[in-house]
């Protein structure tokens, strides 16, 4: 029988297989999306003030970031916080940040420059407002605040924004009525342990890493903020609406609440972008995020709250162009 049947089946079968190679190369490419290259090039994050939970979340997105997209270069800023963000967002000077959802409708209200660019990316986790003061202290309600030393927070952070709603909500005039510092969570828990402020207010993710710095070397405690003082808040129009009562978790701060929860409020955080920026991005930035929940939740206790079912509620933004067609691509 002739040798040359058998050499000419076996170079048939090694042909198939080579077209049985790239058809399945060319299924998988259509399949997958985002199987190609990922993004490269620079993108700028807007974060927070140092001790804050937006720095350190900024800090871990930007290493899973470099996990993801290798090639992709992220320039961290600090920032005073929510309103500074929203600012830098809609002018172009940061592509990515994190805000309060009171913080960006009240840029939307203002009709602040670009405002009509600004696209929600996710929903992470709610701030809650918290007003310290020292353990011994006489202060027990907002209205105990008249005539004392309160770090507001920055000018251009979410914390002054809440504060002075609150300081109003209780019938003071923030400008008039306390005498006003402008520290933030870098600052004002040392300020008051030197005694130098009477209280300061801060907003901000559970538990915040100031905070618990703070606790670990001084005696301190919250002032409650009751419901009827978050039905005046709404009472004033506005971006108040994104404000709920809530209670602080005894499981925030142990060593100060003693297993009792705090009367407070809370807002939530949106992961923000600008129309602008290239959807194929976006759409890796939001798959990242939504991924890296439980690597970055070990560090950040916040980030375990991101929930891909909540994530798509960026009110007061619309989604961005990629951050939808993520949300499409996993949708059951």
């Amino acid at each position: 029988m002739s040798k040359v049947f058998p050499s000419i089946g076996r170079r048939r079968g090694v042909q198939g297989a080579a077209v049985a190679a790239v058809v399945l190369g060319l299924l998988l490419w259509w399949l997958l999306p985002l199987g190609d290259r990922p993004p490269s090039g620079t993108i700028t994050f807007s974060t927070g003030t140092l001790r804050g939970v937006y720095q350190e979340y900024g800090e871990r997105l930007r290493t899973a970031f470099a996990k993801d997209m290798p090639d992709l270069k992220v320039r961290l800023l600090t920032s005073d916080g929510s309103q500074a963000n929203v600012t830098r967002v809609a002018t172009g000077k940061a592509d990515f940040t994190i805000a309060a959802a009171d913080a960006v409708e009240t840029y939307e209200l203002n009709h602040g420059p670009g405002a009509g660019r600004l696209r929600g990316v996710a929903r992470l986790y709610d701030d809650y407002v918290q007003l310290v003061v020292a353990r011994d202290s006489g202060i027990d309600s907002v209205a105990d605040l008249r005539g004392k030393r309160v770090a507001v927070g920055p000018p251009e952070s979410g914390v002054r924004l809440i504060a002075e709603r609150v300081l109003k909500a209780a019938g003071m005039d923030p400008h008039k009525d306390i005498r006003s510092a402008g520290d933030g969570i870098d600052s004002a828990p040392g300020r008051l342990r030197q005694g130098a402020i009477d209280a300061f207010f801060w907003s901000g993710g559970l538990p915040t890493d100031g905070l618990t710095q703070l606790a670990s070397k001084f005696a301190c405690r919250f002032v409650p903020l009751d419901d009827d003082l978050v039905a005046r808040l709404h009472a004033q129009g506005g971006a108040t609406r994104y404000y709920r009562a809530t209670n602080m978790p005894e499981s925030a701060y142990p060593s100060v609440q003693n297993g009792s929860t705090v009367p407070t409020i809370a807002v939530s955080n949106v992961l923000m972008t600008r129309e602008d920026v290239d959807p194929r991005l976006t759409e890796w930035i939001t798959r990242t995020v939504i991924d890296s929940r439980d690597r970055i939740g070990a560090h950040v206790h916040s980030a375990q709250l991101v929930d891909l079912r909540t994530a798509i509620y960026t009110d007061p933004l619309i989604l961005h162009e990629g951050a939808r067609r993520y949300y499409r691509s996993v949708k059951p």
